[in-house]
């Protein structure tokens, strides 16, 4: 598990802990390799433990009764995800699966809670990631339901932009299908959006990568949604 190290050290859930946890972490977690579309747990499984991903993408998604999937996060290198289970002992609440081949690192449920009932700076760390997720799963809900989708477009291409640190330029990693689903809407209707906000200007698409001309326009569609 060596050449995890540095993932798990720079691990929002980790991260600051000294050498000697870090260690015990790595002891603990077993590595878990996924081909793309190959499902990882579906809503409803045993939380037995939770992941971090080393390498790929994974989407977080569930599933209508009429059969539409929607996807509600995307996970890259770096970034912890199913740990809520852990502390609730419910079942996963939604379904994984890997979206490119993906390499995962695994924490097992009983020797996780085993590490953690003396650990306050491992406690703390893991507060603090899910008060994030709370916050982010609060602002989804409320693009989803109060802002229209270019305002929805127009929020994640900004923070796209902030995520990889480019004012200029971004990439979209996730195919237009994809993103449809994680704004609450399907792909025609995204496309006619890209087309729009290309033809006034805020910005520019060449295939997956994406020109932000007018963050003072996108920041504007962002806060009131209608283009």
């Amino acid at each position: 598990m060596s050449r995890f190290s540095d993932i798990i050290s720079n691990t929002p859930l980790f991260r600051g802990l000294p050498p000697e946890q870090l260690k015990t972490l790595e002891q603990i977690a077993a590595e878990k390799n996924f081909k793309r579309r190959e499902m990882i747990f579906s809503e409803g499984d045993d939380g037995n433990g939770f992941y971090v991903v080393a390498q790929g993408r994974v989407k977080i998604f569930k599933v209508s009764l009429e059969g539409k999937e929607h996807i509600l996060h995307i996970f890259g290198p770096g970034e912890p995800f199913g740990e809520v289970p852990v502390f609730t002992g419910q079942a996963f609440p939604a379904n994984a699966e890997a979206i490119e081949k993906s390499s995962l690192i695994f924490f097992p449920k009983d020797k996780f809670i085993e590490l953690i009932s003396n650990n306050v700076p491992l406690v703390l760390n893991m507060l603090a990631v899910l008060s994030m997720r709370l916050r982010q799963f609060t602002t989804q809900i409320e693009n989803l339901s109060l802002k229209e989708v270019p305002g929805r477009l127009a929020g994640y291409l900004l923070l796209l932009a902030q995520e990889q640190e480019s004012e200029k330029i971004v990439n979209l990693n996730i195919s237009k299908g994809q993103l449809a689903s994680l704004l609450g809407t399907i792909p025609e209707t995204l496309s006619r959006i890209f087309s729009k906000m290309n033809d006034k200007g805020l910005i520019e698409v060449d295939g997956r990568n994406i020109k932000l001309l007018d963050a003072d326009g996108l920041e504007d569609l962002a806060e009131h949604g209608k283009i």
